[in-house]
């Protein structure tokens, strides 16, 4: 999957981005609409499997309506694969334009637990409702879901906030990341309708990041990576 991101300066929120007036509306749409059939016109000269036309926009995309659907039109003239869009977790239920797409895709930041160190049964417990909800979204446009991001920091309390990318927040705790990459795995991927996910964060250079002492998102030189090595091999 090809999935272009919009940073914000200063990391403000994606979904909060919202024009004034009609004319910046026009600015932003002309903009994003260069961006995004660029990184069209490369998956599918790499012939990528997947590509995701935007991440947590929800401002924009529940504005603008029409602009997305005239977007996904051209997108599908250029690029001949599937497409999804990257749906924040409180978002997904609310995307208007899963019927006009291949997959369902959510950015899977669910809070799960409260506890310092969840064990993966409270993580599993946690998934309860959102499970029962993102099935009923699945059930309504008869799309498979897929986890367009998903994954945990290596910090005590992943579990409540996950999307919290704070730098300095937290302890380092490598168990509670495997814990929770462990439930994930445990409630959705032997389900039929599940296609899979994408873990947040991977790194090009493995060499430089992650490790005993980091407390950010990348499974990368942790216990956490030979998890995922294990459960990605027990799929192939």
């Amino acid at each position: 999957m090809i999935k272009p991101q919009i940073w914000v300066w200063k990391g403000q929120f994606t979904g909060h981005i919202s024009m004034h007036s009609e004319e910046q509306w026009k600015v932003l749409e002309d903009s994003y609409t260069s961006f995004i059939l660029t990184y069209a016109k490369t998956a599918q000269t790499l012939k990528a499997d997947i590509l995701c036309i935007g991440t947590e926009l929800e401002k924009f995309v529940s504005t603008r309506p029409e602009y997305w659907k005239f977007l996904i039109l051209k997108i599908k003239k250029i690029f001949k694969g599937k497409l999804t869009y990257a749906a924040n977790w409180d978002e997904f239920k609310r995307f208007p334009l899963w019927d006009q797409l291949d997959y369902i895709g959510i950015d899977a930041y669910f809070p799960l637990t409260d506890k310092k160190l969840p064990s993966v049964q409270e993580f599993e417990a946690g998934w309860e409702l959102h499970k029962k909800e993102i099935y009923t979204i699945h059930k309504r446009y008869n799309s498979p879901i897929l986890f367009t991001e998903y994954g945990y920091r290596s910090v005590d309390f992943t579990g409540k906030e996950p999307w919290n990318s704070k730098r300095f927040f937290g302890q380092v705790n490598l168990q509670a990341q495997i814990n929770g990459l462990q439930a994930i795995h445990n409630q959705f991927w032997n389900e039929e309708w599940f296609l899979g996910g994408f873990i947040w964060k991977w790194f090009q250079k493995h060499n430089r990041v992650g490790g005993q002492n980091d407390n950010r998102f990348t499974p990368q030189n942790k216990p956490a990576e030979n998890l995922l090595r294990n459960l990605y091999r027990e799929n192939l």
